[in-house]
């Protein structure tokens, strides 16, 4: 073959080597199973430690707060009548499928937290070895929870745990993935369903989470996660009549929101949980927001003659 017909065949492979253009992730709101952008078409800029542009994440309004808590209303009543046993098995795929993203979380705590890349690995460990804990006490938490107690009569007394409801959840601001996990993973494994507001400096986590548990055997609206600013959404779902109970880890460096958001559950006499600052992650989590959002039933039953 001549040189000449060589020439349009290595111009065809020169063409093809040409550099392409990186596609763009679009983040988007979890809501009831779903994908959508906010109903306001707002999206907020997202930087990494350095303010290096990373991606634009939406920002949620008020009516998406409302529409996240009627879709956890709605899946409350089969995830919390689900056996303790099967919620334990759910949450635990979850985990199995947090450890097969390991890679991709572990670059983005990196980039929101400005960890090295091996400090943002262990984070995501952390985060994963903390959900399978979570997984692990859904049947074991009415155990600590419950009671038979000592009563005067012949008459059988007897207190079990029962979930609380619709829980939203501020999440902490400083930890991205690992505090966001320890205080979503008990709402879940006490049978609540979830109204999650990320993160608002660092919430691709969150969102990524969220692609997790949307293919994860979660029903959907067990977990909604929006992003955007704390103060948009947050008295929203303070005062909503429909919503059972609130974890304030996301307000926990900010005591004015805090106790304008304690002001606005009170109106509903809502269960508030306000954790101490700051709050280490990484320490042993214990019981105790496992325990926050239980409720007690106590039943009496006469003895047989």
């Amino acid at each position: 073959m001549s040189e000449t017909a060589k020439k349009p065949r290595a111009a065809k492979n020169a063409k093809a080597a040409a550099p392409r253009l990186a596609v763009w992730k679009t983040y988007k709101l979890y809501v009831g199973g779903k994908f959508p952008r906010s109903e306001s078409g707002r999206v907020a800029e997202v930087t990494d430690s350095q303010g290096t542009h990373l991606a634009n994440a939406p920002l949620a309004s008020g009516k998406d707060a409302r529409d996240a808590v009627a879709a956890a209303r709605k899946a409350f009543p089969g995830w919390s009548g689900a056996t303790a046993y099967n919620r334990g098995q759910v949450l635990y795929r979850v985990a199995e499928m947090l450890e097969g993203r390991r890679e991709q979380f572990a670059e983005e705590v990196a980039a929101a937290e400005g960890l090295s890349r091996e400090e943002a690995a262990a984070q995501v460990d952390a985060a994963v070895d903390r959900w399978v804990w979570y997984a692990g006490w859904t049947d074991k938490v009415a155990q600590i929870a419950g009671s038979a107690n000592p009563v005067s009569g012949p008459y059988f007394n007897l207190s079990t745990p029962e979930p609380t409801g619709v829980v939203a959840v501020l999440a902490p601001r400083e930890s991205s993935l690992l505090g966001l996990v320890s205080v979503l993973a008990p709402v879940l494994a006490t049978g609540c369903t979830a109204v999650v507001v990320a993160s608002e400096d660092r919430p691709l986590p969150a969102l990524s989470l969220a692609e997790v548990l949307a293919t994860s055997d979660v029903p959907g609206g067990v977990v909604n996660v929006l992003s955007g600013r704390t103060r948009d959404m947050a008295p929203t779902l303070a005062a909503h009549q429909d919503v059972n109970a609130l974890d304030l880890a996301g307000a926990a460096g900010d005591a004015e929101l805090a106790t304008e958001l304690e002001v606005a559950a009170a109106g509903t006499v809502k269960r508030v949980h306000r954790p101490a600052v700051p709050a280490d992650w990484t320490a042993d989590p214990g019981t105790g927001r496992l325990l926050a959002w239980v409720e007690t039933k106590t039943v009496w039953h006469p003895m047989g003659m």
